[in-house]
């Protein structure tokens, strides 16, 4: 059937979608959510279908933006229409929900539908749950990486040697990348770092480095930048390294569930060329990662997986019980970290936690005393010159000083109610607070910690100090702070935490960036 396409101007998440008439899909033969083949001039595309019997006429097809693009169409181009039948990788998702083991060749086939859209939602939930409900082990974890590799590009630098740095997160305040990929890159070691925007924390890494500089760069961008100056910071959505893995993280979230934690891991650095990795593993209280024999657990299956992709690949477990550094949300953030780079602000946890993670990829790669090496690097400020290095070539200012950080300029200050000194802090009550603040979509909002663990307090001495960039968001903080406890201060002796007098609706924190 041969049908005038109307371009709808609308983007649904990398999924092609039409709509029809509801006489055209009568005669098509097909149903809403069901699928149909269109071509046009030898393209071929699989799109979900939605039916309408008011706002799509009779003998045109309304596509989106995804449809479009695939098909190069213009507005009232003609396409040939078919009904299509079910995907095969439907088989497969059916053998795993039975608790089926599923080999390579039907991985391929059920990730390659995901990335062509030839999976709804529906499906592509269910295959996610089905990983969760049944597990799976190293082969078919290998099979999910490779086969998301090869269903997106590839980085080619050609060199023998490609360092990369990954944390599997839970930690706020985490900003070390912005240290370690030019201590690194300092040191002429080759390191291109594509990151992720926050999903559930205050701030992800690419969401920090935009308050530095552009980080939305094309795959050959990226390539270029990293020949000239071995190092690179970009989001890595933008690269479509691995897609599948965006589409299998927005069922995981939806559902509070992580089983393709591994291949989405690996997959992506397989894909950026890296032969030697070092995964940071928070461990602790408020952590994805509860206890060190868990983490050691993770970390024996991620050497594994990273042995059969060809990626030497080594664990670094870190203490995840409190925030990284004294700021959360993304210019706070990338400020502080600047500002360690150029030597003005003594951050020791920050500091600690980067030479370490710099110093064991240096080890890896034949240097000695991996450790004392970062921390001369940043020392001498040859990180700090890198840096700006790098930010010049992503196309931002490289003079930049920290006053031109933009930092809201609505604060509300959270004192002490009693002496003490901090016990502990609570990793999802403070992210849910810079959240509330604005934190990441504004990039001045968030939280400066005046206090951490361990610190003496006197009462009404200042914890921490929350900023926004509008003052209603900074009402629904002040709501917040009437019914969380982000910070607990007491005397070493006393046993008692807190008392609950009624049953608590306790939410499950679930922390899913990469």
């Amino acid at each position: 059937m041969r049908l005038r396409a109307d371009i709808l101007g609308i983007e649904s998440g990398g999924k092609p979608i039409v709509f029809l008439n509801k006489h055209d899909a009568d005669e098509v033969g097909v149903t809403a959510s069901g699928r149909i083949k269109i071509n046009s001039k030898r393209k071929e595309i699989t799109a979900i279908v939605n039916i309408s019997t008011t706002s799509v006429k009779t003998g045109t097809i309304g596509v989106n933006d995804e449809v479009r693009k695939k098909l190069d169409l213009r507005q009232h181009s003609m396409v040939e229409v078919e009904v299509a039948t079910f995907p095969k990788s439907l088989q497969f998702i059916h053998h795993k929900l039975t608790g089926q083991r599923l080999l390579y060749h039907e991985i391929l086939e059920i990730v390659k539908d995901v990335v062509e859209g030839n999976l709804n939602e529906g499906e592509i939930t269910a295959f996610v749950t089905a990983l969760h409900m049944q597990g799976l082990d190293l082969d078919e974890a290998l099979s999910l990486s490779s086969s998301m590799v090869a269903t997106g590009k590839r980085l080619n630098l050609h060199k023998k040697i490609i360092a990369d740095k990954h944390s599997i997160g839970g930690v706020p305040g985490d900003k070390t990348t912005l240290l370690v990929v030019p201590i690194m890159a300092a040191a002429g070691v080759t390191i291109p770092k594509a990151s992720s925007r926050a999903i559930t924390s205050a701030a992800g890494t690419a969401d920090r480095a935009e308050t530095i500089m552009p980080v939305n760069l094309g795959i050959e961008e990226m390539e270029s930048i990293v020949k000239k100056c071995n190092g690179c910071i970009v989001w890595g959505g933008s690269l479509e390294l691995a897609p599948a893995d965006d589409i299998f993280v927005r069922a995981e979230y939806s559902l509070y569930i992580d089983p393709l934690l591994l291949p989405s891991i690996m997959s992506k650095k397989k894909a950026a060329g890296a032969t030697h990795l070092v995964i940071d593993i928070p461990t602790g209280r408020g952590a994805k990662v509860k206890t060190i024999g868990e983490a050691d657990l993770l970390a024996k299956d991620l050497i594994e997986l990273g042995r059969r992709l060809g990626i030497h690949t080594q664990c670094v477990l870190t203490h995840g019980e409190m925030p990284v550094g004294y700021t959360l949300g993304a210019s706070l953030e990338a400020r502080e970290a600047f500002s360690v780079l150029m030597n003005k602000f003594n951050v020791p946890d920050l500091i600690d936690k980067a030479c370490h993670l710099a110093g064991s990829l240096f080890e890896m790669i034949g240097k000695d005393n991996g450790y004392h090496l970062a921390r001369e690097i940043l020392r001498t400020g040859k990180a700090e010159k890198k840096m700006r290095e790098i930010i010049a070539l992503q196309g931002g200012n490289p003079r930049m000083d920290l006053d031109d950080f933009q930092i809201g300029h609505e604060v509300k200050e959270v004192k002490s109610k009693k002496s003490g000194q901090v016990l502990w802090m609570d990793n999802s009550s403070l992210v849910e607070i810079a959240r509330a603040a604005g934190s990441p979509k504004d990039n001045g909002a968030g939280i400066i910690l005046n206090k951490k663990e361990g610190d003496k307090v006197k009462n009404g001495d200042l914890l921490f100090t929350v900023y926004a960039e509008k003052s209603r968001k900074l009402s629904r903080v002040e709501e917040l702070l009437t019914e969380l406890e982000p910070i607990g201060v007491g005397e070493r002796r006393e046993m008692f935490i807190h008392k609950i007098k009624e049953s608590p609706l306790v939410k499950r924190a679930f922390v899913i960036d990469r």
